[in-house]
């Protein structure tokens, strides 16, 4: 008989843990409950939807359907992006899942699974700018970027660029079509989706980066990470994250 992944689960509370790793494993198990970090504001990935007012999206999905395999129920509690990993780092919730970007500098303060998504930067100008054409262009502009995110970070390497950042990127672009700013620049699939809502926007120029999303855990919480990851591997394996990203990205 094949173990299931919740079997592994028991299996590593058993062995092997510290007390320390063991706390937030032990909090999981006794409650049956995964508290998530997310922040609602960037669709496709989480969001609110605008009839229901539910939380949806890629990330939501996923969540819920490794929760599933480790026979927990996921506890989504929404926080601003730019103050994700110190809420993670405070114990406010065991993981986050937040379309977010694995870099080395993250890598120093939170571990991360193995990467779920690929992704990039991408600048988006309104449709009649045909003066920005590529990141040489956006020397000395106004760039519009959501707060904390690796667009801001690249966005701040640009000589003489204003970088205004945003709590939520939705807001960058508001705030492009009102003509207060010249250029977003912002993770591609987001930015895309934004365009095709809004229609007042375009992508000029090729992928700024290549990039890729991972499930951030807090270092402290090794065994938790590991199991994790086990269910993640099985849902990429079985084909069940390229569903999701068909049906909420496309392509």
């Amino acid at each position: 008989m094949k173990k299931t992944v919740f079997s592994m689960l028991i299996l590593l509370f058993i062995v092997g843990c510290t007390s320390e790793q063991k706390t937030g494993l032990e909090r999981v198990k006794s409650t049956g409950v995964m508290l998530v970090g997310t922040d609602a504001t960037y669709p496709p990935f989480e969001f609110n939807d605008d009839e229901s007012g539910d939380l949806v999206g890629f990330d939501i999905d996923l969540m819920t359907a490794i929760c599933k395999e480790l026979k927990l129920k996921p506890e989504f509690i929404v926080v601003p992006f730019g103050g994700i990993i110190p809420g993670l780092r405070s114990n406010k919730y065991d993981c986050i899942i937040s379309a977010m970007t694995i870099t080395e500098d993250r890598r120093q303060a939170v571990n991360f699974t193995r990467p779920y998504y690929d992704a990039g930067q991408t600048i988006a100008v309104p449709l009649d700018n045909t003066v920005i054409q590529s990141i040489d262009d956006l020397k000395g502009k106004k760039i519009g970027t959501q707060l904390g995110t690796t667009g801001e970070i690249m966005a701040k390497t640009i000589e003489d660029a204003d970088v205004i950042s945003f709590p939520n990127i939705g807001a960058a672009f508001i705030d492009m079509e009102n003509g207060n700013i010249d250029a977003v620049l912002n993770d591609a699939p987001t930015s895309s989706r934004a365009i095709k809502v809004r229609g007042t926007a375009k992508i000029v120029g090729p992928l700024l980066s290549e990039e890729q999303y991972g499930i951030a855990v807090d270092q402290s919480n090794i065994v938790l990470l590991e199991v994790i990851n086990k269910a993640l591997e099985k849902l990429i394996s079985e084909g069940i994250v390229d569903s999701l990203k068909s049906h909420w990205v496309g392509g």
